[in-house]
């Protein structure tokens, strides 16, 4: 677990993109599903449609690269066309490497502190 690295990005979903981005959260839990170093990947969405959250948990700071990797190349421009982001917080140890290729979102970085998961 010391190598894990997880976030939580929260998005404001832009006017009129909620049908637009839930085709692209298709395509893209799809595609991070066939990534063995992606342990958990879920969306959620606010009542009224206005917000999304994304927890996603990575193995270790080489599969968040991998990660990266395909959503730079296959998602980004639809995902950044469809909303907006308003908070990412990173939870664990992000390598350096991660730490650069996630600046351009702001992320707030949180080091493990005490408890367990099952």
């Amino acid at each position: 677990m010391d190598d894990q690295v997880s976030w939580v990005l929260e998005l404001a979903i832009k006017p009129g993109e909620l049908e637009n981005f839930r085709a692209l959260m298709d395509e893209m839990v799809d595609s991070t599903r066939a990534e063995p170093g992606a342990l958990g990947y879920e969306w959620f969405v606010s009542d009224d449609g206005a917000a999304v959250h994304i927890y996603e948990r990575y193995l270790d700071s080489d599969a968040v690269m991998v990660h990266l990797g395909t959503f730079g190349e296959k998602f980004a421009g639809r995902f950044l066309s469809a909303v907006d982001p308003s908070r990412f917080t990173v939870f664990g140890n992000a390598s350096d490497a991660v730490s650069e290729a996630l600046a351009g979102f702001g992320p707030t970085y949180m080091g493990f502190f005490g408890g367990f998961t099952r």
